[in-house]
């Protein structure tokens, strides 16, 4: 499997290209801000052709270059519909004193095909399969996607469980909750629902921030240690990440 990442924009929001392998069809996850070149580059880099793009959430440093990527390549766009509205509306979905500093920068909008994301779905996309959960606290629609253990093949050397985030656990930290949608109990509960059940060895690509894995946060970050020891909210004023 290849998965291309890069951060984009402002706010270092990662994007990644994943396929099964060079010069196959991808899936573009959180074409943010700034995030369009970057995609072109590592599909002419990679020989890709893109036939989706997968939201992890509606934020504008997630979506922001979600029209002219689909646009480029002719592909809908999945989202949860508690975080569609982000997409014409961002100002709303990050309060008015964010929102303002952004709308002069940004052409927001839907893309031509939206398609509405479901908790538990599996979506069979470019040959692969993306497990769908909803893990509502950093905003009321927040998904992750994980792919299960890619079996070592002559043609690759396999790989272990991967588990893209979005913004709901980053490496040491989680998603921040002071803003509309957001939810510190929530997003405690979904990283108890959604995190803890994954094995350790399940590698973890975030909105934001470096690789890590479930055994290396189980371990070591304190929210996810929190959860795990059913503590409460021991942990909520430790700093958090993302938009």
């Amino acid at each position: 499997m290849l998965i291309a990442g890069f951060p984009a924009g402002a706010w270092g929001t990662n994007c990644y290209l994943v396929a099964p392998a060079a010069g196959e069809e991808c899936v573009i996850i959180d074409p943010g801000h700034q995030a369009a070149q970057g995609v072109e580059d590592a599909v002419k880099k990679h020989r890709l052709k893109p036939v989706a793009v997968v939201l992890t959430h509606g934020h504008i440093d997630h979506v922001a270059s979600v029209v002219p990527v689909c646009g480029a390549h002719d592909v809908p766009a999945w989202i949860h519909p508690a975080d569609r509205y982000m997409m014409s509306d961002p100002e709303k979905a990050l309060g008015r004193s964010i929102g303002q500093q952004l709308m002069g920068e940004l052409t927001v909008g839907e893309p031509d095909d939206v398609k509405e994301l479901t908790d538990g779905a599996a979506l069979e996309l470019a040959g692969m399969e993306f497990s769908v959960a909803h893990a509502p606290g950093h905003t009321k629609g927040s998904v992750t996607f994980r792919m299960p253990e890619q079996a070592a093949t002559p043609a690759n050397q396999g790989c272990p469980p991967v588990f893209f985030s979005g913004d709901l656990l980053f490496a040491g930290s989680i998603g921040r909750t002071d803003l509309p949608g957001g939810d510190h109990a929530e997003i405690l509960q979904s990283l108890a629902r959604v995190c803890l059940p994954l094995e350790d060895s399940t590698v973890v690509l975030s909105g934001h921030g470096p690789q890590t894995t479930i055994g290396r946060e189980r371990a070591t970050n304190p929210f996810l240690r929190e959860v795990a020891a059913g503590l409460g909210d021991g942990f909520s004023a430790a700093p958090r990440r993302g938009m």
